[in-house]
């Protein structure tokens, strides 16, 4: 057991020193057993801070620290790193929050000092127990993972690919570029979207370092940070992309002649049963539906999109397959789904042919769009009045509560194109303007003065009335209703998780926060990572933001990796479970239990044995072993008891 213990306390500002007292916690310190030396600080985390702790390593000779601060999830790994320089062991380190769980739940000081006193016991009595723990160190595959091919994926797999380190890019539909691949022109610059996002398509179809799988997704991953195994599966296209030309004659000689709804033209126009979802597409292949095609769902047709095909390029006994690879790093960048407005049926969405999607009327404005860029209604005529009504979906208790971010600019953006398009009377229906960007305001400013009119009041209901759409809302700065008659409203859609994304979560060992985005380590400082070493995340994957942000997240999340797998090897934290051999029983809890399937059963000798590189250290097993065989390094149970014990007295 350690006997030379040194005891901080920091004032954290005012933070702690206001509610908690930092003298009288020092003078307490210093009454418990094994400590050596105690003081309080301003700023321990500081670099003043930290020199008079390393200083008092060497001085005192210290076996072990105390530093009564904030929450370990902020500075633990500070505190660790100073005690390696120092040269004591990093895991001699216990920290106690009397922040987060003293000064900011607590008004009054006698109680949160108390308090404080309480849980600085029990670390000190936890890390007189505490041994010191080594890393062990693994080799780091060269490679690098990144699912999804949106603009996110496409920058993460660049940046990557330009440092020289192999990428292998999955995407799940049948060409890259995701939602941006839709989009007509991008706030608030109104840059062409082709424009910028097709030549890094190309540039991805084109880099030796890059492995594209379209059609594909992962499903299941195994190992550890350094060393993933990632199974692939890749769906048939039933067309030879070695061979296709990306002609088109196939499509031509399709004969399902009513089509099926186009998943890229948000189901506004049908396309056939082969196709290429628009003519920028990369890789430009076309692929066949199966659920569609007559020949792969009835066997009826006589594969007259075979005989049109001079390069010979459909393969009706295409197969699925399952490509296996072994990575370093992870990055998801798996993206977004539009709000469905289906769920809120009070906006008349799939019931009045002219209420539309944002998505949708950004395809109404794109030049490879179903109308060639003309704003039209359904009779083909040009609309007088168009109404956009922003948080559908989003900031509503009967729907999704956070704030998508993007609606706003993308609402103000596609007022002014339909302004400048067709001269129609323009109405905006909002709550509050989120324009939070670099020269968003600006456009903001640029659009009210177009003669645009923004009505403070989300709508609530459209309505029919004497063949004209109405929108009713509540204007809140006058205090009333009212009513206006339009010849299209467009909803303002907000950005929800992909449907899937519990199903992605599990397959990848990750969090989700309750909007169902995936959960990130830490929302300050360690953003694009996830709980699970070696796993990051760009883009709306993690929640809504816009391009610049995206791209920002994209380019860390790739230097994350790469500072990863560029090390040829890593040192895993010994915080990990361990199986005693002579008390296993084997009953095999352990192994039902472990989320990231670190425990394996051993047939020949009827026992559990841990996979160290893939436990993280959850301490399931410990807790459900009814022999006590499974322990936990520096969680063990005479260090956790020992600390539960001065807490209760």
């Amino acid at each position: 057991m350690m006997k030379r213990i040194g005891v901080y306390i920091c004032h954290c500002g005012t933070n702690i020193a206001s509610t908690v007292d930092c003298e009288s916690l020092v003078l307490f310190s210093k009454s418990l057993p094994g400590v050596k030396i105690a003081r309080d600080y301003r700023y321990l985390c500081s670099d003043p801070g930290q020199e008079l702790i390393k200083k008092d390593i060497t001085d005192f000779s210290l076996e072990g620290v105390v530093i009564a601060a904030c929450s370990p999830r902020m500075h633990e790994t500070t505190f660790r790193y100073l005690l390696k320089a120092a040269g004591l062991n990093p895991y001699c380190l216990n920290m106690a929050n009397i922040r987060e769980q003293c000064s900011w739940v607590h008004q009054d000081k006698n109680e949160a000092t108390e308090k404080a006193n309480r849980l600085l016991q029990a670390a000190v009595a936890r890390v007189l127990r505490q041994k010191a723990l080594e890393g062990k160190k693994v080799e780091m595959k060269p490679s690098i993972l990144v699912v999804g091919a949106g603009i996110a994926g496409i920058q993460a797999a660049l940046t990557i690919a330009s440092e020289g380190t192999k990428v292998v890019l999955v995407e799940r539909a049948p060409f890259i570029g995701g939602h941006m691949a839709q989009l007509d022109k991008t706030f608030p610059t109104l840059d062409c979207a082709s424009c910028i996002f097709t030549p890094k398509t190309v540039e991805v179809a084109r880099n030796k370092n890059i492995e594209l799988h379209v059609c594909s997704e992962v499903v299941e991953v195994k190992g550890y940070v350094g060393n993933f195994n990632v199974s692939i599966k890749k769906y048939p296209t039933y067309v030879d992309p070695f061979r296709c030309t990306g002609c088109g004659e196939c499509i031509e000689a399709c004969v399902l002649k009513k089509g099926v709804a186009s998943e890229f033209e948000e189901r506004m126009v049908n396309r056939k049963a082969i196709y290429i979802a628009f003519p920028q597409a990369v890789p430009l292949k076309a692929v066949i539906d199966p659920q569609a095609c007559l020949f792969l769902s009835r066997g009826k047709c006589k594969k007259s999109c075979m005989e049109a095909c001079k390069a010979q390029a459909i393969n009706f006994e295409q197969k699925e397959e399952l490509i296996e690879k072994e990575v370093g790093a992870i990055i998801l960048a798996t993206g977004y789904d539009l709000f469905d407005p289906h769920l809120l049926p009070q906006f008349g969405f799939g019931v009045y042919e002219n209420v539309l999607t944002n998505l949708q009327f950004e395809r109404l404005l794109s030049p490879s769009g179903p109308t060639r860029g003309e704003i039209l209604l359904k009779d083909g005529t040009t609309p007088k009045a168009i109404a956009f009504l922003h948080c559908i979906g989003s900031r509503d208790e009967n729907a999704n509560t956070y704030c998508s971010r993007v609606c706003c600019m993308v609402s103000m953006k596609q007022a002014h194109l339909a302004k400048e398009k067709t001269g129609s009377e323009v109405f905006e229906f909002y709550i509050d303007i989120n324009a939070f960007g670099k020269g968003y305001q600006e456009f903001y400013k640029r659009v009210r003065e177009e003669g645009i009119f923004f009505i403070r009041g989300k709508g609530s209901e459209v309505f029919k009335r004497e063949g004209r759409l109405v929108v009713a809302a509540e204007d809140t700065l006058l205090g009333t209703p009212i009513e206006i008659p339009v010849d299209m409203v467009v909803l303002g859609a907000g950005l929800s998780a992909r449907r899937d994304a519990e199903k992605v979560a599990q397959v990848f060992g990750i969090n989700q926060s309750p909007d169902r985005f995936f959960m990130e380590a830490h929302p300050k400082l360690r953003p694009v990572a996830t709980s699970v070493d070696g796993i990051f995340l760009a883009g709306c994957c993690q929640g809504p933001k816009d391009i610049p942000d995206t791209v920002a997240q994209a380019s860390a999340a790739a230097a994350e990796a790469l500072s990863l797998v560029t090390r040829g090897e890593i040192e895993v934290e010994p915080i990990t479970s361990w199986i005693d051999p002579e008390l296993c029983s084997g009953c095999k809890l352990c192994v039902e239990i472990c989320p990231t399937s670190a425990i394996q059963f051993i047939e020949a000798k009827r026992i559990s044995s841990v996979n160290e590189a893939l436990c993280k250290g959850c301490g399931a097993c410990a807790a459900i072993c009814p022999s006590k065989a499974a322990r936990q390094n520096h969680f063990t149970q005479d260090q956790v008891l020992a600390e539960v014990e001065e807490l209760a007295e």
